[in-house]
Formats: structure tokens, sequence, C-alpha cells
């Protein structure tokens, strides 16, 4: 469940609420499947791989099917395997999260893409303008304080009261920038202001084992947390004093970005190319170059220093969430694509 998975759960529930149909269709045996969709019209495929012809088959032959007059794809397997004639009635709607190889997509009808420069990127590779659409993520609603459930994860981890808990929830890919982040971690005094920082890891993935090496080659492993994954990792949100998000500039959006804002916690990130976009430096975040951990550790050293900046990033950024990235407008913009692409 990373936030791609978070991000369609969290949309199909928000178009229920203002009273449109939805229904998904997931890899069988997924948690998204499992876990995340009760309440949801749920159908299951295998999508095995983009080359398996029986699959595109089957996905294609469903979304023909269905009674949705918008048939819209996340991600990259789920689009390449949906294939929709023009004239069938039925518009194939595909979000692009990400800096993708458009040749494989472009047998879409209309494309969204959640960062402006992602949109211009898709137009320059040649999708045509009137069909391309800049619509952003909304942050979730955060969810209530368990103060009982933080207790249990602060004794979980072994956490002391006067420690410094910096939370950074990613899987464990290049581009998130782990590997960074633990370099700039290792260049922390062991207590700041009487504090002793420790850093939470929420993920996994196939760079665990090379960062875990990294982290005892720099005497850092009994500070590091590996949570792992979370189904809900609201309460860790709120555990946390800070969020860290270290991405690359491949990151191309970063919903942990919105997910800070809306737990109101401080966020120290990286200038990757979403951040750019959508976050403002000293107003609802601190943002330092990537690929820089003396630049990160200075930043993270200056967050737990200085409590006002703190609670003026705080502030800032529960403004952001809460007026330019609203359920709401994002919602109302998703519907008004779908009038226009149906001629409503």
């Amino acid at each position: 469940m990373g936030g791609a998975e978070r991000w369609f759960v969290r949309f199909l529930r928000a178009m229920q609420r203002v009273g449109e149909p939805v229904e998904a269709l997931v890899r069988s045996g997924s948690d998204l499947a499992r876990h995340h969709l009760d309440g949801i019209p749920l159908a299951q495929l295998p999508m095995r791989t983009v080359w398996d012809p029986l699959s595109r088959w089957q996905v294609s032959r469903y979304a023909r099917r269905s009674a949705a007059p918008i048939v819209q794809t996340y991600m990259g397997r789920a689009t390449r395997l949906t294939r929709i004639p023009r004239n069938s009635g039925k518009v194939h709607v595909a979000r692009l999260g990400g800096y993708y190889r458009i040749p494989q997509y472009r047998h879409a009808h209309a494309w969204i893409g959640n960062t402006r420069a992602l949109c211009d990127w898709m137009m320059q590779q040649g999708l045509p303008v009137q069909r391309v659409f800049h619509i952003d993520n909304f942050a979730d609603e955060a969810l209530p304080r368990d103060e009982a459930r933080i207790e249990a994860l602060r004794t979980r981890i072994g956490a002391q009261a006067s420690d410094w808990l910096m939370l950074h929830p990613a899987r464990f890919v290049w581009f998130k920038g782990h590997a960074n982040l633990l370099a700039a971690f290792a260049r922390l005094p062991s207590e700041i202001d009487g504090r002793r920082p420790r850093l939470i890891l929420l993920g996994d993935g196939g760079l665990r084992q090379q960062l875990e090496t990294q982290a005892a080659r720099l005497g850092i492993a009994e500070r590091i947390v590996w949570a792992g994954w979370q189904q809900e990792p609201a309460q860790w949100f709120h555990l946390a004093d800070m969020v860290v998000f270290p991405s690359l500039d491949a990151e191309p959006m970063g919903n942990v970005i919105l997910e800070a804002w809306s737990y109101r916690r401080p966020l120290l990130t990286t200038a990757f190319r979403g951040a750019r976009e959508i976050a403002l430096h000293g107003n609802d975040t601190w943002m330092v170059p990537c690929e820089d951990p003396d630049a990160l550790a200075r930043g993270m050293e200056r967050m737990m220093r200085d409590a006002s900046l703190r609670t003026h990033l705080i502030e800032g950024g529960a403004r952001r969430a809460a007026l330019d990235f609203a359920e709401a407008t994002i919602v109302d913009r998703y519907r008004c694509v779908y009038r226009d692409l149906l001629g409503a």
C-alpha cells in the first residue's frame, strides 16, 4: 500500500461521498482487494503482465461490459492492459503518476496528470493539448489521534518521551532518497537540546538489506526503527515530531507532502520536481537540495532547534491542505473533466 494505492482508495471513497457510482477492478488477491475496498463494488482479475494477451483481453472485456461511461486507469499495468475503441461510447482516461514512456499510453482517450510539470511533459511528448488535464491530488482528512495506540507504538519501538521522532513513509525504492537520508542522519549529534534523534522508516522494499547494511556501517542502526508496511499509518503520523521526505528529482509528486500537512506535522523535504511545484519553502515546508546529505542534516537540525519555525510550517501546511488541496475542490474538477469528455 504505497501512495498510489492509498490515493486510489481515497479517490473512490470521495466520489462515493458526492453520490457518484463507482466500481473498482484490481489485481486478484492484492492488499487493495483484501483490506481496503469495503463498501466499493469490486472485481478482480490476474493482470499478470503488460505483455500477456489473456490479461489484456480480460481487462478490456471487463471495461467494455461495464455500464460506466468513464473508464479511468491508474498506474502502468492497468492502463496498458485496457483497450477501448474510440467509437464505443466510453471514454478511457489514463491517470499518469510518473514520467513514463508515452507511446505505451497513447491508446487512451484522455490523460490526467497530478502536477503541471507532468502535464507539460505529456504534451511535449505529443499528446493532444485539449485532452491532457491537470488535476491535483487532495489531502486526506487526518484520522483522530488514538492516545492508547500512540503509546503502544512508542512502547513497541522503545522510544523515550524525550526522543525526537522523524518519520519517513515511503517504499524502499531508489528515488525515495533513503540512502541520502541515512547519510544525513549519521551527521546529526547524538543529542540536540537534550533530545535524542530517532528515525522511523515506514515502508519496505527491495533495498531494505542494502539500507540496513548502510545504517550498520554508519553506526546509527540502534537509532533506526524499521517499522515495515503499515495498512493504516495515521497513528505513526501522530506519533512523529516531524516528517522528512528526501526524494530525488525523479519523484513526480509525493503524497507524503499532503499527508504531513493534513496531520499538522512540520515537513522537511528535498526540492524534487513535485515539491517545487506544490510546496512553498519557508511557508509550509522547509526545503533543501536533492541528493545533498549535508544540507539535509542541516535542515533536520534547524527544524529540531527552532520551535517557532515548526509552528509556522505547521500552520502554513494546514492552510494549504484546506484551501488548495481540499477534497471537494479536486473531486469537482474530476467531475467537470468527465462532463466535458462525455459532451454533457
